[in-house]
């Protein structure tokens, strides 16, 4: 039995995220199915972590188990033979028994891409989130630094909707949070060892509260102290938001 991991990139406008979800494409479905052409057996991709639906990646890791003896370079081939164009398999290679895409990684980097421009082009719509209004760049980059580190994101996780669901540490460490300005694109780029559901769309909507000026760079430590979604801004669109790279 081979243990493979695949590096992937996708466009996920038309997938309702990551995971299979019954009634609905997922990208890890579509993986599955794909694979499954081309082995003969049924597995189960493993992902990194769960892209939402309209999340984008740019190197999302994924790892299964064959006993197919394609060469992994072959592999990726066929795959893209099959896959929509919307999913690429960028990298194919054989890893050790216990190396696995989610439990092995270490950090991860996230980019959202907020488009500042008065007109969004139909090309751009899929992949920036448009905000044309008043916003201040200097004053959102003095928040950035202030999440840097250890803390409990409960205020930028979204609510657990499992009632009765096990209770899990909201606890995560992030190594490195930055504005920059790409040409009419306001860019934020986060990296840390794991992320909460929608937290970077979370992070993204408080600072853009903090960019109108609703609220002052100072209220982000006390948004975390508070532990409550509802004092931190709403969720950034999803089709904004990309996973950049995973580390191991």
């Amino acid at each position: 039995m081979r243990n493979l991991k695949l590096i992937l990139a996708y466009d996920g406008s038309d997938f309702c995220g990551w995971q299979v979800q019954p009634d609905a494409e997922s990208v890890q479905g579509t993986l599955a199915s794909a694979i499954g052409r081309i082995t003969g057996e049924k597995v189960l991709p493993q992902g990194s972590g769960r892209t939402d639906a309209g999340v984008h990646a740019l190197a999302q890791v994924a790892t299964f188990q064959t006993e197919s003896v394609i060469p992994a370079a072959n592999l990726v081939t066929a795959l893209n033979d099959i896959l929509p164009a919307s999913i690429r398999v960028v990298e194919a290679s054989e890893v050790p028994a216990d190396f696995h895409a989610r439990k092995s990684a270490k950090a991860k980097i996230y980019r959202y891409r907020i488009l500042r421009e008065a007109i969004c082009p139909p090309f751009l719509a899929r992949y920036v989130w448009h905000y044309p209004y008043p916003l201040s760049f200097d004053v959102m980059a003095e928040a950035e630094q202030l999440i840097e580190g250890e803390h409990d994101f409960t205020s930028f996780a979204a609510v657990d909707p499992e009632k009765g669901a096990p209770e899990r540490s909201n606890i995560r460490k992030i190594f490195s949070s930055a504005w920059r300005q790409d040409g009419n694109e306001f860019v934020y780029e986060i990296r840390g060892n794991g992320f909460l559901h929608h937290m970077v769309r979370n992070l993204v909507g408080t600072f853009l509260l903090v960019g109108k000026g609703t609220l002052r760079p100072a209220d982000v430590p006390d948004i975390l102290s508070a532990k409550n979604r509802s004092a931190a801004g709403a969720t950034a669109p999803a089709q904004g938001l990309y996973l950049v790279s995973v580390e191991y």
